[in-house]
């Protein structure tokens, strides 16, 4: 089965390049600041530090908290991008006068509330494929077409799974309270590490030396030292794993919640525009969802984008679909063994459930030729990524390989 909505297309192959300048993201705002209030809008363009970074080096230059600090969306440290944070009690001119290496300030101005997450209606996309094939151009220039008239698998891809692939496993390893097989996972197979002092931490802890795996361990493993030296005193594999941070831990299942989703677009690949009996729809304008009663009636609706087809992100207060729609997903949880009361961890770890679009629209489509290959635009709505549309343009493992951190 392939995995792309456009198999039919050749692929443009070629590779995204180390350089920042290779890509560019910009965030698209939900909303301008309306010019007061206690909140100061600073909007940036950085490169080389991730959103975290900023927002240190910002609180730190103005003397104030970090976590009072607020932003939209989270920026890829390997990009040049553009983004707006929020800072309470600051004025234009504190803002307009910070200088921070690797940031440029755009604007200031004051707005009544805090940033939060998810604060923006999408992101602006510029990325340059190196050395593609010879008809890259046109190529790109058909597949771009087709995502814009069907809409982009909105699938969270290889990226999300980490540096080794495995973060999934991770997550299902949690839920189903195999917390020593989690530990193998994230301590990692050492034939597919690459750095030299994990690869022997690894190989050491594979063989009971937990003393030697800790010394291997590099310095930016702190978390994974953390739950060795657990284990090292005699500690129970679950109390290790609950050493680390419960956000770290949020992540791994989330991680496993969105590998499912992305086996849910897999599996209805060629019908992500077309609605099935049981069907949980997705208002595109407010991301409500609604019972599908009448797939025909309601299709020109989804002919016309205003509402697409959902998939779960499994959690123990999530709705399911029924009928047709529904088989899937409940085959899908009986596959895996998992009732959705498996999902309520406790302990902070609780994981409620989403549904989520199986498409998304993909707006102003651009492809032109750079030096050394081609550059090309598009725009997504929030919590969709770059690397989905790259996957079906490139048709390459490396798409998903580079860009690790993610892009959205």
């Amino acid at each position: 089965m392939s995995d792309f909505l456009t198999a039919s297309l050749p692929g443009t192959a070629g590779i995204i390049g180390d350089n920042a300048t290779d890509f560019f993201v910009e965030e698209i705002p939900l909303y301008e600041p309306c010019g007061q209030g206690e909140h100061l809008y600073l909007t940036v363009e950085k490169q080389g530090m991730t959103t975290y970074d900023l927002l240190n080096k910002v609180a730190r230059a103005l003397g104030t908290r970090e976590r009072d600090l607020g932003y939209a969306g989270l920026k890829d440290a390997r990009a040049i991008t553009r983004q707006t944070i929020s800072i309470p009690g600051a004025s234009p001119k504190d803002g307009l006068s910070l200088e921070i290496p690797g940031v440029r300030i755009l604007s200031a101005q004051p707005h009544t509330n805090k940033l939060r997450p998810g604060h923006l209606a999408g992101n602006r996309f510029r990325i340059r494929i190196l050395s593609p094939d010879e008809q890259a151009c046109s190529y790109a220039e058909a597949i771009l077409g087709v995502l814009q008239n069907h809409g982009v698998p909105n699938r969270f891809g290889k990226q999300r799974y980490g540096v080794l692939g495995n973060s999934h496993r991770v997550g299902h390893a949690i839920l189903r309270k195999d917390y020593t097989a989690a530990i193998d996972e994230l301590i990692g197979d050492p034939d597919i590490i690459m750095h030299p002092g994990w690869k022997a931490a690894a190989t050491d802890y594979r063989h009971g030396h937990l003393e030697a795996a800790i010394k291997s361990l590099p310095r930016h493993c702190r978390n994974e030292r953390r739950l060795l030296e657990v284990l090292l005193k005699g500690g129970a594999p679950q109390k290790a794993l609950h050493a680390m941070p419960r956000k770290l831990l949020r992540l791994y299942l989330s991680a496993y919640q969105s590998s499912l989703f992305d086996r849910v677009i897999l599996m209805r690949l060629d019908s992500l525009g077309r609605l099935w009996p049981g069907d949980l729809a997705y208002k595109h304008v407010n991301g409500a969802c609604f019972l599908v009663d009448d797939p025909e009636a309601e299709q020109p609706r989804a002919d016309s984008f205003e509402i697409s087809p959902s998939g779960p992100l499994f959690g123990s207060k999530i709705s399911l679909a029924e009928d047709q729609a529904g088989l899937l997903e409940h085959a899908l949880l009986e596959k895996e063994q998992l009732r959705l009361e498996d999902f309520r961890l406790g302990s902070g770890l609780s994981m409620v459930g989403a549904r989520r679009p199986l498409r998304v629209p993909l707006t102003e489509p651009d492809v032109m030729k750079v030096e050394g290959g081609i550059q090309v635009s598009f725009q997504l709505p929030k919590g969709s990524f770059a690397t989905a549309v790259l996957h079906e343009i490139m048709k390459s493992d490396q798409t998903d390989e580079r860009l690790a951190g993610g892009l959205r």
